[in-house]
């Protein structure tokens, strides 16, 4: 098994492939944070536009990335996608 420091900001940079991908994804769909964000279950875009800039901790976990996934119309995977 390999050991690896999580310390050193390798989340961090996970966490901000996602949430560009899914801005980029987004806007190229034309679809507003509130929009995105009342068809996958929330009243209002404060989260997702948290989890979009990583503000405060936030960050989308596998169920917001399924449901953004369906919602916008493209595969899971291109979410992981590194440019």
């Amino acid at each position: 098994m390999k050991i690896v420091d999580f310390e050193n900001g390798c989340l961090e940079d996970f966490y901000e492939l996602i949430s560009k991908n899914i801005i980029r994804i987004r806007k190229e769909k034309k679809v507003s944070q509130l929009k995105l964000a009342n068809a996958i279950g929330h009243q209002n875009a404060t989260f997702l536009g948290k989890a979009e800039l990583l503000a405060e901790n936030k960050h989308f976990n596998l169920e917001h990335l399924y449901k953004i996934s369906v919602v916008l119309e493209v595969d899971i995977s291109e979410f992981f996608k590194k440019p």
